[in-house]
This record gives C-alpha cells, structure tokens and sequence, in this order.
C-alpha cells in the first residue's frame, strides 16, 4: 500500500515558510517512490478555538518575544531570508489557500507546492501583500500557470474543498501549521523534519 502524506499549511505561517523547501525536497523524493502527496491549505482561524490555540496579537508578551529569537534562530541555520516583521503580516490568507487548493486540482500537487513556496516567500521574504488580488494574479505568472486559476478559485466548489481540509485537520487532532501526516501519524512543525525523514525512510 502506498503511503500516504498530507502537508496541512496555512499560507500565511512562518513556520510553513521555514520548513516549505525542506519538506517540498524530502516529499519529492517519497512520491517518486510511490507515496501519494496532498497539500491542504486550512484555516487557523476554524482550528484554534478549537485546540486551544490562539492568534499571534492575543498570545502573552513573552511568548511573542520568543517567537522573533526562535524565528531569527531558524532562519539564520536554514540560510533563508526572513523578515521579522513583515509588512503585510498579520494578513488574511484565505483567498491564497483557495488559489492553491485550485492549482491541485487543475495542475497537480507538484504545482500546488510551487505555488505555496511562492506564497510564502512573498509573506516572509519579498514584502508582498497576498491579500492582494494584484499579488495572487502575479504569483501565478511568476510560477507559469494560467491566470484563469485566479477565476477558478472562487468558486463555491473550491470553498467547500477549503472547509473540508479544515475539518479533516480538526477531525484528526491538529492544532497549528504546518503539520505533516504520514499514513495518518502527525508531525507538527518544521522542527519535526528530521522525524518527518526517518518517517519516511
């Protein structure tokens, strides 16, 4: 039986952006050996009132302050460009999700992942407003897809794929982004990589 992965991100998350490329390569390499992959955008904001997470604002001062050493931290080992404060952050990212969930289906799970990376980049690395119809419609060219997807991810049909990933995350127990499941086994973060690897292994 193949195994089976699900990549559970939000697409406004630092932590997915840190762990995007890492995951992406070590993912890669499963399906070329028969894994089948899922990426399934999700919304916190359905997941933390139910798992006692709470948005970054609300969290206690000194739990935001570690958040920037620990991001700083990660970012200057993993070598990637990383604002600590970025100017479109806290950002909706429920049309981003949608866009993704669209280039799946249209375009396969390797696009999909593409186009997720480039997402985050734009958070976290290039000062980018994924809020921003300009910005998507941009993402797509930039990653070679048909501006059509941008249409196409409004549908209601697309909403409801949007939902169903959300309630998946729920259902199974996960709590914050990104989380990997490998034949239904959670890893959440991107410090479980290496844990993600030996999975897979």
């Amino acid at each position: 039986m193949a195994t089976e992965i699900e990549y559970f991100l939000a697409p406004q998350s630092p932590w997915a952006y840190l762990g995007h490329a890492r995951f992406a390569s070590l993912a890669a390499t499963a399906v070329a050996a028969g894994a089948r992959l899922q990426i399934k955008p999700m919304d916190l904001g359905q997941i933390f009132p139910v798992s006692g997470g709470l948005p970054l604002p609300q969290r206690a001062p000194q739990r935001q302050a570690y958040r920037l050493v620990e991001l700083a931290r990660f970012a200057k080992a993993l070598g990637l460009p990383l604002n600590l404060h970025p100017k479109f952050f806290p950002v909706p990212a429920d049309d981003a999700a949608r866009l993704i969930i669209t280039v799946a289906a249209a375009d396969g799970t390797h696009q999909a992942i593409d186009l997720a990376g480039r997402v985050l980049a734009a958070v976290w690395a290039q000062e980018r407003n994924i809020n921003s119809d300009e910005t998507l419609a941009k993402l797509l060219v930039e990653a070679g897809l048909s501006a059509a997807r941008w249409a196409e991810s409004r549908a209601d049909d697309v909403q409801q794929l949007y939902a169903a990933h959300t309630r998946r995350a729920i259902d199974i127990g996960i709590f914050g982004a990104p989380s990997y499941v490998i034949d239904g086994e959670i890893f959440w973060g991107q410090d479980r990589l290496d844990f993600v690897a030996r999975r897979l292994a």
